[in-house]
């Protein structure tokens, strides 16, 4: 076997499908059937479900700088639907169930991993709470439960049960916990679009949203006026910018979130583990990295540079968690711009303008939600403007309604 794939990877014969190389740049068009303003994750998953499901290929994905280099290449690449509320876990029930099938919707490999997630408590209140929420996520289709602190200790044996002397009371078991490589997501995405014939145009940014009589008829970018039938808005953290463009200003607030790795070791940590006490998360990668991330920063900031106070802080945690971690290097730290709304979930769905569509407010969770939220995007502008009953409840709408849907707690890092 070692000499046939050693023959096999010198061979001048090696299988290599040029077709599948993102097509090179083209003149931008001035008419589009849909503009899609975003080309992280969620940008190109909606462009790939419009024109491999609904035919619409007349589409071009926008990106001010390259593809899957905002919010998508600055998460920690989580995939998990355990959350608080029905709507929520139905939602992010929908997009697990889709991850779990793209490296073959895609015949790409995504590095779908499920690994399942851990969630720590040390107060009775935290294990009630998360007694609920378990009830929550069985009934709505999420593989969840609660266990004791002997199963935490049976899953995770390298971990400290008592730290920072906050004893673990019960564990919070989500078996549907996975990571996938988010690079890879993009990629496979924006491939498949391309090669259904969506436009992707890199280095393009959008300065401006036109508007007529309260209906969207295109943008203006870097490159030239281009004019739409339909415009979708998937910016991540600048998402209230944006909107501001188009006319209407949007409930969020924009928050720096921080994350940082090791260098590798070998495997020792399956699950992801967080801490509800320490505001913590700790991961191992499939290269050996230990991944260690937590809340956002204290305070509003357009910015996704690093800190040390935020570094010192989290480390301090990691270590508790995991004492021998402080014989470990760190090998590099990032950051990204989180949107924030006062219930924590995202805005989906219709704007005050006519045909301008939003997909804001995603905070930590953007990416855990790409699948789902590219197909639900493409069937509201397939429909012509009908939203799809899964994303009704997180219409820009709710906040006039006093609906609002509250994830708060839906994480045991920054809220």
């Amino acid at each position: 076997m070692p000499f046939g794939l050693l023959k096999y990877g010198i061979s001048n014969d090696y299988p290599f499908e040029k077709e599948a190389d993102l097509p090179l740049p083209t003149e931008l068009k001035r008419q589009y059937d849909v503009v899609i303003i975003g080309g992280g994750g969620h940008g190109v998953a909606t462009a790939y479900y419009l024109a491999k499901y609904h035919g619409i290929t007349n589409v071009a994905v926008l990106e001010k700088g390259y593809l899957g280099g905002g919010n998508t290449a600055r998460n920690t690449a989580v995939i998990r639907s355990n959350y608080l509320t029905p709507e929520g876990v139905k939602f992010y029930s929908e997009s697990v169930k889709l991850y779990e099938n793209l490296s073959n919707e895609f015949d790409f490999n995504i590095m779908y991993s499920q690994r399942g997630q851990l969630t720590l408590a040390h107060t009775d209140a935290t294990v009630r709470a998360f007694r609920q929420r378990a009830e929550v996520n069985k009934h709505f289709g999420g593989g969840t439960e609660l266990i004791d602190p002997r199963d935490v200790a049976e899953l995770v044996p390298t971990l400290n049960l008592n730290p920072a002397n906050l004893p673990v009371l019960a564990g919070l078991w989500h078996k549907d916990g996975a990571t996938a490589r988010h690079d890879a997501v993009a990629w496979g995405y924006a491939r498949g679009a391309t090669q259904c014939g969506v436009e992707l145009h890199q280095v393009t940014e959008v300065t401006d949203v036109l508007v007529s009589n309260g209906r969207v008829t295109g943008v203006k970018t870097t490159r030239g006026d281009v004019n739409a039938g339909v415009v979708i808005q998937a910016v991540a953290g600048h998402s209230a910018l944006m909107a501001q463009k188009a006319g209407f200003p949007l409930p969020l607030v924009a928050y720096p979130l921080q994350a940082m790795v090791t260098l590798p070791v070998k495997p020792f940590l399956t699950p992801l583990v967080s801490s509800s006490a320490l505001h913590c998360y700790v991961q191992q990668t499939s290269r050996g990295e230990m991944v260690i991330g937590g809340g956002s920063d204290p305070y509003p900031l357009y910015n996704s540079r690093a800190s040390l106070p935020l570094k010192e802080g989290l480390i301090s945690s990691a270590v508790e968690m995991f004492p021998f971690l402080s014989e470990m290097r760190l090998l590099r730290q990032w950051a990204g711009i989180t949107d924030m709304t006062s219930d924590y979930s995202p805005i989906m769905g219709l704007s005050p303008v006519e045909n301008y569509y939003i997909d804001a407010g995603w905070g930590t969770w953007g990416f855990k939600a790409t699948p789902i939220c590219g197909k639900t995007m493409a069937e509201l502008v397939a429909s012509g403007g009908k939203v799809p009953e899964l994303i009704q409840p997180f219409e820009l709408a709710r906040f006039d309604r006093f609906k609002q849907v509250n994830e708060m707690g839906a994480t045991a890092a920054s809220h």
